[in-house]
Order: C-alpha cells, then structure tokens, then sequence
C-alpha cells in the first residue's frame, strides 16, 4: 500500500504538467495526399505543412513527384522559395535556360516570374515550396511530354 501511495504521489505532478495537446503540430514528412491529375503529368503527392491565416502570411507545401513528372508553366503573385529535400529536379523561368536542382538546393522565384519544375526523367523530387498567402497559382501554359523530353535531352550531358 506505501508503494501504490508514493507512485501516485510520484504520478500526479507528470499527469498534471504532461505536455499540452492545444498545439496545432504537422510534418513534412507526412506523404500527404495524391494531386488530382490537374496541371501536371505523372504523379504527385502534396501536403499542406502549413496554411497562411491572419498573423501568418505564407504557406509551405511539400510536394512529391515520381520521376518522369512535370508541372505547367504557372506563376504567383508572391515571391516562391522552393528548397530540394530529397531527389533531383528540373525547374525553368521562362526565356531561360533549364536547370537541375538537387537535395539540398534552393532557389527563389520572383513574383508573378512565369515557371515551371518537375522531377528528373530518372529521380523522384522532394521540395518545400514556401510562398504567400494571397492568390493562387496562375496556370499559363501546358507543358508538354515532347517539351519535357527535350529538356531531359538537353540535361543529360
């Protein structure tokens, strides 16, 4: 009976002061959910880290594609950071040259800076896109498989 008394006694206080559930806590490594076909060619997985509201501004989005996966050309009304987490990426500004971003890589893209990026040919892609609250995406120009290819072509050497 000492003992059951000095464990609750022990017990209580870590019951009392146990961490607070009240926190609203996400990961990035959650998957998160397979994109709707929209936009995009092969497959992709997104997940909403984090959502701007009234005292935060930006968003941060994971996202995953397979390789052999391509967003359209689109741009935002904010400036966009994406930082390369896991695999390897082709991402392009319109009237540039194409680029392949690694795991560790980060780049910015000025606001409404027409884009688009996408795994390699080879690779699956990881980034966190970080971005502002305010307007959607704005969706400009397909990209093309044929297009794709190309560029896959163009970066292989």
């Amino acid at each position: 009976m000492k003992n059951l008394f000095t464990t609750v006694l022990f017990m209580l206080p870590i019951c009392i002061f146990a961490q607070n559930t009240d926190y609203k806590v996400s990961s990035y490594k959650d998957e998160g959910f397979k994109a709707p076909n929209t936009h995009y060619i092969g497959e992709a997985w997104l997940n909403g880290v984090l959502q701007a509201d009234d005292e935060t501004d930006f968003n941060i989005t994971k996202a995953t594609f397979k390789a052999n996966s391509t967003l359209d050309w689109h741009k935002h009304s904010t400036s966009q950071v994406l930082i390369y987490v896991d695999g390897e990426g082709y991402y392009q500004e319109r009237g540039k040259a194409p680029v392949i971003l690694k795991a560790g890589d980060v780049i910015k893209c000025d606001k409404e800076t027409e884009h688009w990026h996408a795994s390699t040919k080879d690779s699956d892609v990881t980034y966190l896109a970080i971005y502002g609250g305010g307007q959607p995406t704005t969706w400009t120009e397909v990209v093309t498989q044929e297009y794709y290819d190309s560029v896959a072509d163009q970066l292989k050497d």
